[in-house]
């Protein structure tokens, strides 16, 4: 034994592994900065296809090459070229063949490998890219009416607004391209959007009250307007790809977190009397790309139609540099505030507060309206141009003649939700093959649909007025009825008979929205938005937006239809999924479209 009692062959082992090691160092050193090295890894003695755990040859092209891609795809997008060789040696190592432009397959590849591939490429990439790039805070500000412009006010709910009481805060997205730096933005934008904005809240100042709820007495509850009242206005900067950002492709929902502000927390005062904000708004700057404002806002303020109302004028304002009589002159009027015209002669503000008190009704906080919120969720925007549309109302049309004696009217709206609705319910998958081991062809399904009813002679609100101002009506069909053959028929005239029921009597469907939220399951569907609010048609100054949605859409209890950017009279509808079910969705209204197509 030698010194510190380490045998003589293993220091020989030791000096000859030390001299390996120096060797090896001073070829590294020799390697001159700047100079292109290529690493070589692995083996074709490893024999990794052979490694077969009994999935077969497509779980390992999954595991191994899709594996890798999905790698290098994190750190640099690759070449479509280099993408295609991939596939197309992926595909004939499948099914055998040698020569890669010959034989073609038996399934088509994307079939294959769609669920993985479409998404995991993209998506991957992009949540590396954003997640890497965390969000600059440039500015954190409040932005509040001009000091003495607008008396302290006090806005009463009312009955409309009372089913908003425990919403989640609604939020919509505006991108706009801006090819200029951050300093630019900063020193000739900003002022112009923080101006316009303090113009804009002197006329809508609610968005810079608050909520006042005295304890113990939450029917008392009711806006409130002092002086000196302001909004959250956050300005950021993020270097995350604005393109990506704007592309219509299914893209992971949590992308856009970082561009949606919170809405501040509320305060207590001394007497227990809670004081909730209604409104944050957040800019985010792309350098030499875009940048976007996002709204976030509390539903029991007003709805979606005075929501962007307010945007519209905000940016008709800014559009005028400030010239509130210019933008008054070639844009839009001003809100009406006034809530006493609202009649509530059957005390249904009341019956609304006393169903709220029961712990089952604060439910209503939408926790069993919305669908469940997956954490891998991809958010995605189906296109459909105004040909589609008229193709879709004309075979809808032909096929409720055939099941109906009377004249069905059909709409776009119409068509449209059923059609979704339909296309959601059959991308579910389904627990068992057999209705007797399983009730599921027999659940309740249930779709909401919101009506404006300021237009209602019962009520006679201006198109103005600043509120809620919304019936909820919903039809209820079986599952089995909507994934059937006829299921987009019976929807549409389901749907035509609640829209004929509340022309009648749209009190009806008002006086019972409350006890009827308590039914609804998580096989519920809430369409939200509409083409008429015009949201591409929002311009500040700087063109129509190149991307607006609805960041509200979390789940697959949702879905958002807006107008067309690109195309008049064409169609968007914003919708969220588990990554699975979304495939089978896209696949599914893809066919159905090609069906009505060919119709």
């Amino acid at each position: 034994m030698g010194s510190f009692g380490v045998a003589n062959d293993i220091k020989k082992q030791i000096r000859h592994s030390k001299r390996k090691v120096q060797m090896w160092m001073s070829k590294f050193r020799a390697v001159k900065p700047g100079k292109a090295v290529l690493v070589v890894a692995g083996s074709p003695k490893l024999e990794v296809y052979e490694t077969d755990f009994g999935w077969g040859k497509l779980e390992l092209i999954r595991a191994v090459i899709q594996g890798i891609v999905n790698f290098w795809m994190g750190i640099f997008p690759l070449l479509q070229s280099v993408l295609d060789r991939i596939n197309a040696s992926c595909r004939n190592f499948l099914w055998g063949k040698a020569d890669i432009g010959k034989n073609k397959p038996l399934v088509a590849w994307n079939k294959l490998i769609f669920e993985d591939y479409q998404f995991s490429l993209l998506s991957i990439y992009m949540a590396h890219q954003i997640s890497q790039e965390p969000l600059k805070i440039l500015e954190q500000c409040r932005v509040t009416p001009k000091p003495g412009s607008v008396p302290s006010t006090t806005l009463p709910l009312t009955f409309f607004d009372v089913p908003f009481f425990f919403s989640p805060p609604f939020k919509r997205i505006f991108f706009y391209e801006f090819p200029h730096p951050t300093l630019y933005f900063l020193q000739t934008t900003l002022p112009i959007l923080k101006h316009s904005l303090s113009l804009t809240l002197q006329h809508f100042f609610p968005f810079s009250s608050n909520l006042i709820v005295p304890p113990q007495q939450p029917h008392l509850s009711h806006i409130r307007y002092l002086d000196g009242d302001s909004l959250s206005f956050t300005v950021a900067e993020s270097t995350a790809d604005f393109t990506l950002l704007t592309s219509h492709s299914p893209q992971d929902a949590q992308n856009w977190h970082p561009l949606v502000p919170t809405l501040p927390s509320p305060l207590v005062e001394q007497d227990g009397t809670r004081v909730f904000p209604l409104m944050a708004i957040q800019v985010t700057v792309f350098p030499n790309s875009g940048f976007t404002m996002c709204l976030t806002f509390h539903h029991i303020a007003t709805d979606g139609k005075s929501l962007h109302h307010f945007i519209k004028f905000w940016a008709s304002l800014c559009k005028a540099k400030g010239n509130l009589a210019s933008s008054l002159e070639t844009s839009l009027s001003l809100p009406s505030h006034e809530r006493d015209i609202v009649k509530d002669p059957k005390g249904l503000k009341l019956n609304y507060f006393q169903e709220l008190e029961h712990h089952e009704s604060r439910s209503v906080e939408f926790a069993g309206l919305v669908g469940d919120v997956f954490t891998n969720t991809v958010r995605y925007t189906a296109l459909l141009t105004h040909e589609q549309v008229e193709k879709l109302k004309k075979w809808v049309s032909i096929k409720c003649a055939s099941y109906t004696d009377g004249t069905v009217h059909i709409s776009t709206y119409m068509v449209l939700c059923s059609l979704f609705w339909v296309c959601m319910i059959r991308s579910e998958e389904s627990k068992s093959n057999s209705v007797a081991q399983n009730n599921d062809e027999d659940e309740v399904c249930y779709l909401l649909i919101p009506a404006d009813c300021r237009h209602r002679p019962e009520f006679s609100l201006p198109s103005t007025y600043f509120g809620n101002c919304l019936a909820t009506c919903f039809v209820a069909m079986k599952k089995s009825e909507l994934v059937g053959e006829n299921g987009i028929v019976g929807v549409a005239n389901a749907i035509e008979r609640l829209i004929r029921d509340l022309k009648n009597d749209p009190l009806r469907t008002v006086e019972t929205a409350m006890p009827e939220f308590k039914q609804f399951g998580k096989s519920t569907l809430i369409v939200s938005g509409t083409p008429k609010f015009s949201v591409y048609q929002t311009d500040f100054g700087w063109g129509k937006p190149k991307k607006s949605f609805a960041a509200y859409i979390e789940s697959s209890g949702w879905i958002c239809l807006s107008d067309c950017r690109d195309e008049k009279g064409g169609i968007e509808v914003a919708l969220t999924h588990e990554r699975i079910r979304m495939n089978r969705f896209i696949t599914i209204f893809e066919e159905q479209l090609h069906n009505i197509n060919k119709f």
